[in-house]
């Protein structure tokens, strides 16, 4: 049975739709339309989602959404194809200024088509399982929906007229991006049931995906293939040095799970050939072997595999970790000196927080709103004065906290 048809206009919808709409205004038509459509696909699945009573095998009742807020589809949907639209709007100006900007230009609407067809498939993959409910009462926002996904890939083909090897292959590549986060998002809802909202997981399995993209053409932009690599996949050239870092970092630390994964298997295989070695070998000695191949893997990652893929699509003089040093030590005092601001303000923050969350009558939602004032005054000095270094600074902090999460799981 149907439930009640949610309220269209709320105001979680209504800010986003205004952003959305500033961001369409603002746009070229060969970028605002496709947007334009974006959204309206990603509120009518919203309706059909918040509308409907998933039945009781469908996967979408992994989702956790809370009671009487909405299920984030129309926000998590249009956020990266707006911020790839605005950085473009941006781009185009300096495009009257500097014409050798075209490389970018054009490799940044790559983008933006990925992650577009990458929201646009996850959005698909809900439309199907609410088809696949027979619970729901088919509603229109459900008919509006499909009929949105199914005109966007016709937007596309008319908008994009251009053939050749390289659209093929661009075309190929958006395909791949869309593919991979339905997959993604299938595996969060295996594995991380009720861990996350519709927006949330749109969000998550959109922006990994981009990323990972991004780092597979930068790699196939630099192979030397059978066929040119320049007509497979071309990438601008002015790609910083710090976006390299980070990217290899995380690279390692992404294949960091398959490549232990591999040595474990292989020792066990080795240990089967031995069977009464194997035996002998009590359960805390296996547990210190695991943790020796952990760490021997992540070693392996760290300083093997991600100074190597650095070193194919960046032209670094030194070891990759070196310049990073150099990066933060020489040059500029202004890095040594945010890094001391930004262990003082950390240090009496905690120290102030500490004594406040003693306090039973303070709520928690008010110690939320402290933390983003702290957050502010950290990121801001460096928003302004060093905004690669921040960039550099995030990429590090995210390191560290993925590895100690690792380790963790490992201990």
């Amino acid at each position: 049975m149907a439930m009640a048809a949610p309220a269209v206009v709320s105001g979680e919808r209504f800010v986003v739709f205004l952003f959305v709409a500033c961001v369409a205004l603002a746009a070229p038509l060969n970028l605002a339309a496709p947007l334009a459509l974006l959204s309206a696909a990603a509120l009518a699945v919203e309706l059909a989602v918040d509308g409907s009573a998933s039945a009781a095998s469908s996967p979408l009742r992994r989702f956790r959404t809370r009671p009487g807020a909405s299920s984030g589809i129309f926000l998590g949907a249009t956020t990266l194809p707006s911020v790839m639209v605005s950085r473009l709007i941006q781009l185009s100006r300096v495009l009257l200024a500097d014409p050798n900007e075209c490389e970018e230009y054009a490799y940044l609407e790559m983008q933006y088509w990925a992650v577009s067809i990458s929201c646009l498939s996850v959005l698909a993959f809900f439309i199907w399982h609410l088809w696949q409910s027979t619970s729901n009462g088919v509603s229109k926002a459900l008919k509006y929906g499909s009929l949105f996904i199914i005109f966007y890939p016709l937007t596309y083909f008319r908008l994009k007229t251009d053939g050749g090897l390289l659209a093929i292959s661009n075309m190929v590549y958006m395909l791949c991006h869309g593919v991979a986060a339905v997959i993604l998002i299938w595996h969060i809802l295996q594995k991380f049931p009720s861990c996350s909202s519709f927006g949330e997981a749109i969000l998550v399995s959109g922006g990994l995906v981009l990323y990972c993209g991004d780092m597979l053409a930068h790699t196939l932009s630099k192979m030397k293939l059978s066929v040119s690599s320049e007509a497979l996949m071309h990438t601008p050239g002015n790609r910083s040095k710090i976006a390299t870092v980070i990217q290899g970092v995380l690279l390692g630390l992404f294949l960091l799970p398959l490549l232990y994964k591999s040595s474990l298997q292989i020792l066990v295989y080795c240990r089967k050939l031995d069977k009464q070695r194997a035996q002998t070998v009590e359960e805390w000695t296996q547990k210190r072997i695991g943790y020796v191949v952990f760490y021997v893997s992540l070693l392996v990652s760290l300083l093997l595999l991600v100074p190597s893929w650095m070193c194919l699509v960046q032209d670094f003089e030194v070891h990759p970790f070196v310049w990073v040093l150099n990066y933060i030590f020489t040059g500029s005092h202004e890095r040594l000196a945010l890094c001391a601001y930004w262990i003082f303000v950390i240090y009496a923050s905690i120290r102030r927080f500490y004594s406040i969350s003693k306090q039973s009558k303070t709520e928690r939602i008010l110690l939320r709103k402290y933390y983003h004032l702290v957050a502010v005054l950290i990121f801001s000095p460096a928003v302004i004065f060093q905004p690669d270094f921040l960039d550099l600074a995030f990429g590090a902090a995210f390191t560290v906290f993925l590895i100690l999460e690792m380790i963790r799981q490992n201990v």
